[in-house]
C-alpha cells in the first residue's frame, strides 16, 4: 500500500488518458497541459474552443450560418471562443493588493473590496431564526464586512408575495447586533418588489401604468418609512433594486413605462423622478449618514427577440441615469446586466456559458454574440467570470461615487484578473453571493493565501429555487456546502458545524470521489480516526472526467483540489492504488466502513452492427467529429455528453426512456433551460419515452410509447449513457460482521454530485 497525502489532485493514469482524449478528441487539434504546484493541480486547455478544434480537424469553415456536409452534419457557428488562461495568480501577499485595500461607501470604510450581495434566502429563514442568524454570522466572522440582506418582508399590498412574511416576524435588531459583534462594518437591506401581484412578470408589460400619481407618491412614502424602520432596527443602509422587473426599473425603462404624467418615459428626468424623490426622501428622514445604494441594469438586451432592442436601456442612458442618481444623494451603485426576460441571468449571467462549445446560448430565443449584443460590453470569453466588469467601468466614468458589479465575481478563481480590474479603476468593489454562500470564511482564507482551502462555487445553480429529486418541491441547496439551507433543520439539527463525536472511532472510507472525500472530511472533523482508500492512483473519482466533458466552467477541478486538500487539513490518512477487500477490512479492523465507490454502468444487450458501433462513456473522446450519434439516456451526464459531441461537430440525437419532464435530471432547473435550448436550437432532436431500443444497420430503432409507433433514427454510433446502477455490495457483505457499514453517493443512489456530497455529509454526521 502507498500512502499519498500530496496536495496535488489529478486523475490516475487511466482517467488521465480519458481526460486528455476528451479535451483534444481523436481528431481535434489543441494542446493540454497539466499544471501542478505545491497547492493545486488544474487541467488547462488551449484558447481554442472545442468546436473550433473540431472544424479545423474536419476541414470545415466557420461562417455566419455554420457549415453542413451532404448528410446535414454541421459544426455550430463559431461564436464567443473561450480563453481559460485568465485564472493565474502571481500574488504572494494578498494584504498588499488593491483587493485588500480600504474603500468607503458613505461614512463606512472597509478593509477589502468583497461585498455580500442580497440574494436567495428570504423564504427559508422566516421560521428558522437559528439558521437565519448563523448563515450571515459565519460570513461576518469569515471576514465579510459589508453585508446586504435580501428583501424578506411584505410591507404593503403592492409587494405582497408568498415568499415573504410580515416584517415583525423577524428579529432584525438581534440580527444586526449579532453581525456587528461578529465584525460586520455596514449592514444593509435590499428593497425590491419582485412577485408583486399587479400584472404578469413580462418585461414588456407596463408595470406602473395603471396607478395614479397619488398612488405612486404613496409608494415613495412606504419605501421611506421602510428605511426608517430599518434604521430603527440597526440597519445602516438600504439598496433600492431598480433592475430586473422591479417597480423602480419599470420607471427607468422606456419599454415598460407607459405613464403620461411626470413619472413617464418622456425624458430622463421623468424616468428617474420616482427614484430621485425616493432617495431624497430617505435621506431627509434618516439623515445623510444612512447609506442608499442603487441597483440598476448597466446595459439591457432583448433576450426574447435578439437584436430588437429599441427602447431597451443603453450604456449611454445608464451613464446619464447614474449621474442623476448621484446628484439625488445615492452613495454607491450596484451594476448588473439587463437581459429583458430571463430574470436569473441578471445576476447569474454565467448561465450563458454552461453549454460547452455553445457559449452564448440563452434560455429563450437564440445565441448571443458577446462581441455585439449588450453593446459588446459583456466579457464573453472567460466563461462568465466577471462578465460585467467593463459595464461597471463605463458607469464609473460618469460618476464619482463607488461602483460595484455582480455576476460571478470570484477573485479566488482568478486573483490577477480581478486585481487588475480593481487596480485599474474599472470598478471599486465586487458584489458577491454564491462564492460566499459556499464558503463563508472565503475572505479570511483568501487574505491568508489559502486559496486551495476555499470551497469553490461550481456554478451549478442548485442554490436558486431548484426542485427536489422528485421534481416536486422547490427548495434551495448547495452542491458543495451541504449544510446550506439544511442547518438547524430536521436533517442537521446541530447546525452548520458537525458535532464532535461522543467516542472516536476507526473509520474506513472506500472511494476517493467527491462523496468519499466529503465523508472522510466530515468524519475527521468530528474527531474520528479516518483512513480513505482509493483503488486508482489519484483522488477525484469521476470529477476529472466530468470536467473534461463539461469543460472548466463548473470548477470541478477546483472542487477535487479543495476536497483533497481538506483531507490533509483534517488529518485523514489517504491510501491510493489499493483495492479494499474483505481481507483488508478484517486486517484493519475498522469500526465503521463508508462505501463510496460510485454507481456502475448498466448491462444492456446492445449489439453493434456493420453500420453502427456501440460505444460507452469511455469511448467518447475517440468519436471525433462529423458523425451521426445517438446518445441513449436523459440524465445530466448523458446530456453533458451530448452537448460535448454536438460542439465537436457531430449530428446528435438523444433517445431516453424518461418522460420529457425528467429530461436533464440531475441538472439544476436553471441550467436545464439554457442547455436544452443549446441542444435543440442546434438541431438535436430529443425522443422521450423510448422503449425497446435496438441497433440496426446504420440506424437505432425504438418504440415511442406516447405516439404508439416504432421510430428509426440514423446512427453511425450509439453511446450508451443510461442511468447508473447502485452497487452496495461491499456494505451489504459486512452485514452481521460487527462492522457498521453504510453506502453513500452514487453507489447507494445514483443522481448527481450535490446528492452524493449530501448523503456523505449526513452519513459522517451520524457516526
Amino acid at each position: 500500500m502507498e500512502d499519498k497525502t500530496s496536495r496535488a489532485c489529478v486523475a490516475p493514469v487511466s482517467r488521465r488518458q480519458f481526460v486528455e482524449g476528451a479535451m483534444l478528441g481523436a481528431t481535434a487539434a489543441g494542446a493540454l497541459s497539466v499544471v501542478r504546484d505545491a497547492r493545486a493541480a488544474t487541467v488547462v486547455s488551449d484558447t481554442k474552443d472545442v468546436a473550433a478544434s473540431a472544424r479545423k480537424a474536419t476541414g470545415t469553415a466557420s461562417t455566419a450560418g455554420g457549415t453542413a456536409d451532404a448528410r446535414g452534419i454541421g459544426a455550430p457557428v463559431d461564436l464567443n471562443p473561450q480563453d481559460y488562461d485568465y485564472t493565474g495568480c502571481s500574488i504572494t501577499d494578498f494584504s498588499k493588493t488593491t483587493l485588500f485595500s480600504n474603500f468607503s461607501i458613505g461614512k463606512f470604510t472597509f478593509h477589502h473590496r468583497m461585498v455580500k450581495s442580497a440574494a436567495f434566502q428570504l423564504a427559508f429563514f422566516a421560521n428558522n431564526p437559528d439558521e437565519y442568524f448563523a448563515y450571515y454570522e459565519r460570513m461576518a466572522k469569515g471576514g465579510v464586512e459589508c453585508i446586504w440582506i435580501e428583501d424578506a418582508a411584505n410591507f404593503w399590498d403592492m409587494t405582497a408575495s408568498p415568499l415573504k412574511q410580515d416584517f415583525d416576524l423577524y428579529d432584525w435588531q438581534g440580527l444586526t447586533d449579532a453581525l456587528r459583534a461578529d465584525g460586520a462594518v455596514m449592514i444593509g437591506y435590499q428593497f425590491d418588489t419582485m412577485g408583486a401581484p399587479i400584472g404578469p412578470l413580462d418585461y414588456t408589460a407596463p408595470f406602473v401604468g395603471d396607478y395614479t400619481t397619488e398612488e405612486v407618491r404613496g409608494w415613495q412614502q412606504a419605501v421611506i418609512q421602510l428605511a426608517q424602520r430599518l434604521q430603527a432596527n440597526g440597519f445602516d443602509a438600504i439598496e433600492l433594486n431598480m433592475a430586473a422587473n422591479n417597480v423602480g426599473q419599470s420607471f427607468l425603462s422606456r419599454v415598460r413605462n407607459n405613464r403620461t404624467d411626470e413619472y413617464g418615459p418622456q425624458t430622463l428626468e421623468s424616468r428617474t423622478r420616482w427614484a430621485v424623490e425616493t432617495i431624497r426622501g430617505i435621506k431627509a428622514a434618516c439623515g445623510d449618514d444612512f447609506v442608499v445604494q442603487a441597483l440598476i441594469n448597466g446595459v439591457e438586451e432583448n433576450d426574447d427577440d435578439l437584436g430588437n432592442d429599441a427602447g431597451f436601456t443603453t450604456i449611454e442612458e445608464t451613464q446619464a441615469i447614474a449621474r442623476i442618481l448621484q446628484d439625488a444623494g445615492v452613495d454607491s451603485l450596484h451594476v448588473r446586466i439587463g437581459p429583458g426576460y430571463t430574470h436569473i441571468a441578471q445576476f447569474a449571467g454565467d448561465l450563458y456559458f454552461c453549454a460547452r462549445g455553445l457559449e452564448g446560448m440563452d434560455s429563450r430565443s437564440g445565441r448571443l454574440d458577446f462581441s455585439r449584443h449588450f453593446q459588446g460590453l459583456v466579457r464573453g470569453d472567460h466563461s462568465g467570470c466577471g462578465l460585467a466588469i467593463d459595464i461597471a467601468a463605463k458607469v464609473r466614468e460618469a460618476v464619482t461615487i463607488p461602483v460595484g458589479a455582480a455576476t460571478y465575481m470570484d477573485p479566488a478563481q482568478a486573483p490577477d484578473y480581478f486585481e487588475d480590474a480593481l487596480a485599474s479603476g474599472k470598478l471599486d468593489f465586487l458584489m458577491m453571493n454564491r462564492p460566499l454562500c459556499v464558503d463563508p470564511a472565503y475572505v479570511n482564507k483568501l487574505r491568508e493565501g489559502r486559496i486551495d482551502e476555499i470551497a469553490p462555487c461550481t456554478r451549478c445553480l442548485h442554490c436558486f429555487y431548484d426542485p427536489d429529486k422528485n421534481g416536486t418541491v422547490a427548495f434551495e441547496h448547495c452542491r458543495v456546502n451541504a449544510a446550506n439551507w439544511r442547518a438547524y433543520g430536521p436533517t442537521m439539527p446541530e447546525g452548520y458545524d458537525p458535532a464532535p463525536a461522543e467516542k472516536p472511532l476507526r473509520v474506513m472510507v472506500v472511494g476517493g470521489g467527491p462523496a468519499g472525500m466529503e465523508a472522510a472530511r466530515v468524519a475527521a472533523q468530528r474527531g474520528h480516526e479516518v483512513t480513505l482508500y482509493e483503488r486508482a492512483d489519484e483522488l477525484g473519482g469521476l470529477l476529472p472526467i466530468a470536467e473534461a466533458i463539461k469543460g472548466p466552467h463548473e470548477n470541478l477541478g477546483r472542487l477535487a483540489t479543495y476536497l483533497a486538500r481538506e483531507l490533509e487539513v483534517c488529518g485523514v490518512k489517504v491510501v491510493t492504488g489499493t483495492e479494499v477487500t474483505p481481507d483488508l477490512i478484517d486486517a484493519e479492523k475498522p469500526d465503521v466502513v463508508i462505501q463510496a465507490t460510485g454507481g456502475v454502468e448498466p448491462t444492456h444487450a446492445l449489439t453493434p452492427t456493420a453500420g453502427t458501433e456501440v460505444a460507452t462513456f469511455a469511448d467518447v473522446p475517440g468519436l471525433g467529429a462529423g458523425r451521426r450519434i445517438v446518445v441513449l439516456g436523459g440524465s445530466a451526464r448523458a446530456v453533458d455528453t451530448a452537448t460535448y459531441l454536438l460542439a465537436m461537430g457531430n449530428a446528435v440525437t438523444i433517445v431516453t426512456p424518461d418522460p420529457m419532464e425528467l429530461f436533464e435530471k440531475g441538472h439544476s432547473v436553471n441550467v436545464r433551460g439554457f442547455v436544452r435550448n443549446a441542444l435543440t436550437s442546434n438541431g438535436v432532436r430529443i425522443w422521450p419515452g423510448a422503449a425497446d431500443v435496438a441497433v440496426g444497420d446504420g440506424v437505432v430503432t425504438f418504440t415511442d410509447a406516447d405516439a404508439g409507433v416504432t421510430r428509426e433514427v440514423p446512427a453511425d454510433v450509439v453511446v450508451d449513457m443510461s442511468d447508473l446502477v447502485a452497487d452496495t455490495s461491499l456494505a451489504d457483505a459486512l452485514a452481521g460482521t460487527g462492522v457498521k457499514a453504510v453506502a453513500v453517493g452514487d453507489c447507494a443512489d445514483p443522481w448527481n454530485i450535490a446528492e452524493a456530497i449530501l448523503s456523505a455529509n449526513l452519513a459522517a454526521r451520524a457516526i
